[in-house]
């Protein structure tokens, strides 16, 4: 059988009281309509039509590539939204599912458990509901005594006897495709909404003799509904706590995992430890056996294995292997620490790759350069990238020592085997085995406290 999807993303939100989108908004490192249409590719559909309406192009741009699109130019009601996808679904024979968009935390093992059950019971249609602790605003299932299913009654609809029922619909729909859509035909706005409803669909298809059914699923928090802020921290948390406990099954210790933040993209190998207080994000990859200690932000930055990082900031940089960072310094993009480098405290480093073994210790900017192998920077170096027009390279060779307090004013090349002494502004290149000193001249004043205190007070003396 063939299985189509339909998303419906067409709201704006206005209860998220925002500029962006409902639908864009992010759980976990991606737009909440990111997490529903890559858990629907999961189940192999053979078509995902998304139907878009506030922020089109926005939306459209997140999912490019993943989806196609249909316009619902006015928001009249889901019933409405998923009837504009007619012109792409409409003579298909199958089966299709109908997911909101702003609903980040379902699985793609839910939606298959629902199309399994769906195509196991030749329903005309298979709503997905869950049992709530506490149903208000949720629409209600109503079954007959043999458990079928009458209807679906909204909140503001529902009378008191049916308010009082606790399984509800968590929005999730798999249909017979084409009696969907003639279904559809029927739908009429007469409710206190004033919208066309989806689940006016369900009653329809029952009065003309087809089967309709319900897949109740075990774990109600998949069926989180984000319409506000509180509902978008609520889902964070939850898939927070899912991408955690998965990669501790993969082999990852977190020391406390209720305050490691870690995106759902981001990679960590076997017998790494991350400590409390730990926010990685984006596409990070980090290898096995590191240590991510309190404090640390990691951003789309790749990481190899036996690295330290120590309360640090990483964002769009390497590390390879064998190299540590920290405390409290910053790699900023395309900052490069190759296997064996050392980068110590209070270092930041921009557009920039130290070399292998290499030690930046403390206190130091390094922008805009080259550092080869086994070189020693000294503390409170200064790599003058900037002229306030133009940025401009420095390369230092292998093996090359530059002391504490230099300033490098770029472009300038430090050849391997050269030295830069302590304290020296360097303007110009120094050659292999050479020593750079670009400093004043030492002047010594004799006596020079007592002829100070002639000029003071007694306590001088």
């Amino acid at each position: 059988m063939k299985k189509f999807v339909v998303v419906l993303a067409a709201g704006k939100g206005t209860r998220m009281k925002s500029k962006l989108y409902k639908v864009l908004h992010q759980v976990c490192g991606k737009p909440m309509v990111e997490h529903v249409v890559e858990a629907a590719e999961a189940i192999n559909p053979d078509k995902i039509v998304t139907v878009v309406g506030n922020g089109a192009d926005e939306v459209e741009k997140v999912l490019a590539g993943k989806s196609e699109f249909v316009l619902q130019e006015k928001q009249l009601g889901t019933g409405d939204a998923v009837l504009t996808a007619q012109t792409e679904l409409a003579d298909q024979v199958g089966a299709t599912l109908v997911i909101t968009g702003d609903t980040p935390l379902f699985t793609s093992q839910t939606f298959q458990n629902l199309f399994d059950y769906h195509q196991k019971k030749g329903n005309a249609a298979t709503v997905l509901t869950a049992q709530a602790p506490n149903p208000y605003g949720y629409g209600r299932i109503i079954r007959d005594e043999q458990g079928n299913v009458l209807r679906i009654v909204e909140q503001k609809d529902g009378n008191t006897e049916e308010l009082q029922v606790n399984e509800i619909n968590t929005g999730v729909f798999c249909f017979d495709n084409q009696k969907l859509f003639a279904a559809l035909k029927h739908v009429t706005n007469n409710n206190a909404q004033g919208e066309y409803y989806l689940t006016d669909v369900l009653e329809i298809l029952r009065n003309h003799g087809e089967h309709v059914g319900a897949y109740k699923m075990p774990d109600f928090s998949e069926s989180l509904g984000v319409n506000d802020r509180i509902a978008l921290a609520q889902a964070t948390k939850i898939m927070q706590k899912r991408i955690n406990e998965e990669h501790m099954r993969n082999g990852v210790s977190f020391v406390d995992p209720a305050t490691a933040y870690i995106d759902a993209d981001v990679e960590i190998g076997c017998d790494t430890v991350i400590e409390a207080n730990v926010v990685i994000k984006g596409k990070t990859v980090i290898g096995n056996d590191c240590l991510i200690t309190t404090g640390s932000r990691i951003v789309d930055t790749k990481i190899g294995n036996h690295v330290t990082v120590t309360s640090s900031t990483l964002e769009n940089a390497t590390m390879a292997d064998h190299t540590d960072i920290g405390p409290n310094s910053h790699l900023r993009p395309n900052a490069v620490i190759c296997s064996g480098a050392h980068v110590g405290n209070f270092v930041e480093i921009k557009n920039a790759t130290i070399g292998e073994n290499s030690k930046v210790g403390h206190l130091t900017y390094v922008g805009d350069a080259t550092l080869g192998k086994d070189v020693n920077v000294g503390c409170g170096t200064i790599f003058a990238n900037y002229d306030g027009v133009q940025k401009d390279h420095t390369t230092v060779g292998d093996k090359s020592f530059i002391g504490s307090g230099a300033t490098l004013v770029a472009p300038v090349n430090v050849a391997d085997h050269a030295f830069v002494a302590a304290d020296s502004t360097i303007t110009k290149d120094v050659a292999r085995y050479d020593m750079a000193i670009a400093r004043g001249r030492q002047v010594n004043k004799p006596d020079y406290w007592h002829k100070l205190a002639l000029s003071k007070s007694e306590d001088w003396q």
